[in-house]
């Protein structure tokens, strides 16, 4: 006897036929209930291991009520729908189901669902339990008598960092409400962090002695861990005006707090801050309570290491994989930038690449979706493989089906010779279906049971063939929108979403221009044999200032004619798009960003300095920060020499 199966559906026929077809294939159904209240009771007597469910339910209760409570009690679901607005789409996905049955269903269709959902809900937790051992096993061996605490901590955070995301992180010796030991790590790039202690934070924000240590015995502390976001995270900001300052300093919008007790005495605090709003979730507390006493014994071995002096650092980590496999990950060529926004694009693509897991790449015209779908193949264990892409927007509608799946001779008016298609092509390889929303609705069912089956019918064919290929889609559609107004299949939408990925626009990612700009500038000089070797400061404010619409590909295009119209080595002037059609800003002056005004005041000194940044009269010294800070933020900043001269 194969699984037990509960079926939870009010309409009579459909759950009736859905029983027969699973009986018929061996499986158990437990029973049939048409309400939530009836389903629970099924659940507690039966102990079901599967449940098909259905969204839209009678009663005050729905099937995403339901669905919350088996995602607790770790049972897998089905959705089972016929029709979805975004709102309740985006409410069942929250619930994270493993699969959705669109009606009217095949048996064949429903078959497979359940295969795949017994399948990804074993893989998912045996998989869990892997990457958390690893950890385990990785914390473990991460302090060195060859070390000081502060390293020990950063390696703490690169290591934790696929698991619980951030931008900024701190840690805390606290005892008798005394700090003892404080630092802090901020990520400026894929794996690379600057220290930021007590010293570099004073100056960073202007703070006397005396007022830093004001803010610090006000602070609030938690005594379990805890995580704030939005409403939450404003109102801890109030509470405690250090961690408002640290907010508005680096632009956070989330935090979360990991307490850990020491045998050695005292209490350790973890903080984590991210620039988004959405990073923490009770599934990082429910991790931290499992993997506590690892990183408390971890970190009372650290702080046993006599602590080094003070001091800002740039440090550089290769982190072992979840896996525990060795393999450095080279990087992400054609790919520029290290705002927050790409760098959790870069984790996303590094977390995924591995698997064969199909994924969606999500953004606006011009992000940069074909180079991410480049770095996933080329990171991946088929990159020696082939990787087809294919334009469904560019192809007709009546030729997509044989573009794809290929064709047999004679098979309809015109098909002189067989032809293979791009899946075959891609066999063992990786295939991109990029403006996959622009799909036909018809042929988007055919793709669904290539997705699920693993095998494609060549039109006239007799009989199946077996592939092997990931699939990567791509679209600049808003997907649900088209699901809602049914023009894209919800069963598809789901089969492919399994890992999105979400590219950022350029208005989202500013402080990537100015490296952006600069790396066109030195692609495209080289091209045309002109020696430009760099951007006024002037021009990189207008960039800065634009809206892009046209995103990256627009700025590529920008400095593409700026190179051939330069007359001397730099670029000094720009002609932008009028932007009263692309700026939906008022006339009101626009309010400058931190980071923008940071700039802003570290080339006045480096003007001042002529552009010394070492050394006595030099802009470090001017600034009061180490010369390796000034110029990791002249890094990070997009800061050349020759923009002050």
């Amino acid at each position: 006897m194969r699984d037990k199966v509960l079926i939870v559906e009010d309409q009579f026929i459909e759950a009736n036929d859905l029983r027969l077809m699973l009986e018929k294939a061996g499986y158990q159904v437990t029973g049939i209930a048409r309400s939530v209240q009836k389903a629970i009771e099924l659940i507690e007597q039966e102990k079901p291991s599967l449940v098909l469910l259905d969204i839209y339910l009678k009663g005050k209760l729905t099937g995403i009520d339901l669905a919350k409570r088996l995602r607790e009690e770790n049972i897998a679901f089905v959705y089972l729908s016929a029709n979805s607005n975004q709102d309740v789409l985006a409410e069942a996905k929250a619930t994270q189901p493993y699969g959705f049955l669109v009606k009217p269903f095949r048996e064949k269709d429903v078959l497979v669902a359940l295969e795949i959902a017994r399948y990804r809900h074993e893989h998912s937790l045996e998989s869990g339990f892997r990457r958390e051992a690893a950890l385990q096993k990785q914390l473990a061996g991460l302090v060195t008598s060859a070390g000081n605490w502060q390293h020990t901590i950063m390696k703490i955070g690169v290591a934790i960092q696929p698991y619980i995301s951030f931008d900024l992180m701190r840690g805390e010796l606290k005892e008798a409400d005394h700090t003892r030991y404080s630092s802090g790590f901020l990520r400026i790039g894929f794996n690379e962090y600057q220290r930021i202690d007590f010293p570099e934070f004073r100056v960073m924000t202007g703070l006397s002695m005396q007022a830093y240590e004001v803010l610090q015995r006000s602070g609030h502390t938690d005594s379990i861990a805890a995580f704030y976001a939005g409403k939450a995270f404003t109102e801890l900001c109030s509470r405690d005006p250090l961690k408002k300052l640290v907010a508005g300093y680096f632009g956070m919008a989330s935090y979360l707090s990991l307490p850990l007790h020491l045998a050695g005495g005292g209490i350790f605090y973890l903080s984590f801050y991210s620039r988004s709003a959405d990073t923490y979730t009770h599934e990082h507390l429910a991790l931290f309570n499992r993997l506590q006493q690892a990183l408390a014994e971890t970190i009372d071995a650290a702080l046993a290491i006599k602590k080094t002096p003070e001091g800002a650092e740039t440090l550089k980590e290769d982190p072992l994989p979840p896996d525990g496999n060795s393999t450095r990950i080279s990087g992400f060529e054609g790919i520029v930038g290290t705002s927050h926004r790409l760098l959790n694009v870069f984790d996303s693509i590094a977390q995924v690449a591995p698997l064969d897991t199909s994924v969606l790449i999500l953004g606006e015209s011009g992000t940069g979706k074909e180079r991410v779908a480049d770095c996933l193949h080329r990171l991946s264990p088929r990159k020696m493989k082939p990787f087809i892409k294919v334009n469904c927007a560019a192809l007709p509608a009546s030729l997509i089906e044989s573009e794809l799946f290929g064709h047999e001779k004679g098979a309809f008016t015109g098909a002189t010779d067989r032809r293979i298609g791009k899946f075959e092509q891609a066999s063992g390889g990786t295939i991109l279906l990029d403006e996959i929303g622009e799909m036909p609705i018809e042929l988007q069912v055919k793709w669904l049971r290539v997705l699920q089956e693993k095998e494609i019918e060549r039109i006239g064919g007799s009989a199946p063939i077996k592939v092997d290929v990931r699939v990567i889609a791509a679209t600049n559609r808003d997907l649900e929108k088209e699901v809602a107004e049914g023009r894209f299949r919800l069963d598809l939408y789901y089969r492919l979403n399994v890992f999105p990925i979400q590219l950022p626009p350029l208005r989202e990612r500013k402080e990537d221009i100015p490296t952006l700009a600069n790396h066109f500038v030195s692609y495209f000089s080289r091209k045309t044999g002109k020696k430009i070797t760099g951007i006024s400061a002037k021009v990189l404010q207008e960039l800065q200032a634009y809206r892009w619409p046209g995103n990256v590909r627009e700025l590529e295009h920008l400095m593409e004619r700026s190179v051939l119209l330069a007359k001397g080595d730099t670029i000094r002037d720009i002609v932008l798009p009028d932007q009263k059609e692309t700026n939906h800003a008022t006339d009101a002056p626009r309010v400058k960003t931190i980071l923008e005004n940071e700039r802003d005041h570290i080339l006045e000194v480096l003007k001042k300095c002529e552009g010394k940044i070492w050394g006595a009269g030099g802009a470090a010294e001017l600034l009061n920060v180490p010369p390796t800070t000034l110029q990791s933020k002249m890094k990070k900043l997009g800061i050349k020499k020759e923009h002050t001269l």
